[in-house]
């Protein structure tokens, strides 16, 4: 069990590692371009590249959509409720506590974990975490809601093709996959890069509030995941998808759009700091929980 255990964090805290490196070294890494890179081209690709190869059951990938979409309403509520106790800027918080890492963090490790077909099930539930956070997510930390965001992500006609694809059984043509599956394939060593370069430039603002809330969003990811996949009779590596991604520690892109739009980024960037360095502590505990009961 330690073996298989390492065998899946390793890979993901050694890239990481190497990013922070990479940072703290003063060499360069154009975090925009690459971010546009990964969200723009390469996860697009990475989605109708890996659906298509495995091509899961469409219940099954409902099912791990309907499962993001509780657990992230369920968090939302509770996240809320747990900030205006505090007396803490619900505005400022309360996306980092919703939306987890299922991309830099969550997709390696289910790869790990599962194989291509952990995968597979692990991009439908980031593509619907993704989904909400740059629409919801955004609005939250602008302050207002557009619509249009969701009409202009290449992420959500991805999704639509995959679909379509998917329902009809229709395949790409194999210079389409080939050209896809290349391109998917720089997303989850540029996002394991780019959570330790991340990492290296973040500050901690009031490490007090920063743990209080990275407990919140840890504890409570893994709490209503578990609740969710009991409720709706998930199994296997639908389960363990479900458990993983959602007991992630909060995503940087809430760090991104809290400074895009002023809403105190400093706070912001500790939560992500001190919960991504509480989240590899607890990797081992979660991870041996997951794969004892998805066996």
């Amino acid at each position: 069990m330690f073996l298989n255990i390492l065998a899946i964090i390793a890979p993901v805290l050694i890239i990481a590692m190497i990013g922070f490196g990479w940072r703290r070294a003063g060499q360069p890494f154009h975090t925009d371009m690459v971010s546009a890179l990964v969200v723009t081209l390469g996860t697009p690709c990475l989605l109708v590249s890996k659906l298509l190869a495995e091509r899961p059951d469409l219940t099954a990938m409902g099912h791990i959509a309907l499962a993001a979409v509780l657990i992230t309403a369920a968090m939302a509520l509770t996240s809320g409720l747990a900030l205006k106790a505090l007396r803490l800027p619900v505005r400022v918080y309360l996306p980092a506590m919703i939306f987890p890492n299922a991309g830099n963090m969550g997709l390696p490790l289910c790869l790990f974990a599962f194989g291509d077909a952990g995968l597979a099930l692990a991009i439908t539930y980031f593509t619907c975490n993704a989904l909400m956070q740059f629409s919801i997510g955004q609005g939250i930390a602008r302050g207002n809601f557009n619509a249009k965001v969701l009409a202009r992500d290449p992420v959500a006609w991805a999704v639509l093709l995959a679909v379509i694809l998917l329902a009809t059984k229709t395949n790409l043509p194999n210079w389409a996959m080939n050209t896809a599956d290349v391109l998917g394939g720089i997303v989850l060593p540029l996002m394991m890069l780019s959570l330790g370069i991340s990492l290296a430039s973040l500050k901690i603002a009031d490490l007090r509030r920063s743990l209080v809330v990275s407990v919140i969003r840890l504890a409570g990811g893994f709490a209503f995941a578990y609740l969710v996949t009991a409720a709706l009779g998930l199994e296997g590596p639908e389960r363990g998808v479900v458990l993983i991604q959602a007991s992630m520690p909060p995503a940087v892109f809430n760090y991104m759009f809290a400074l895009r739009y002023y809403n105190q980024p400093g706070e912001v960037a500790g939560v992500v700091l001190v919960s991504t360095v509480m989240s590899f502590a607890t990797l081992p505990l979660l991870l041996a929980f997951v794969l004892s009961v998805t066996v």
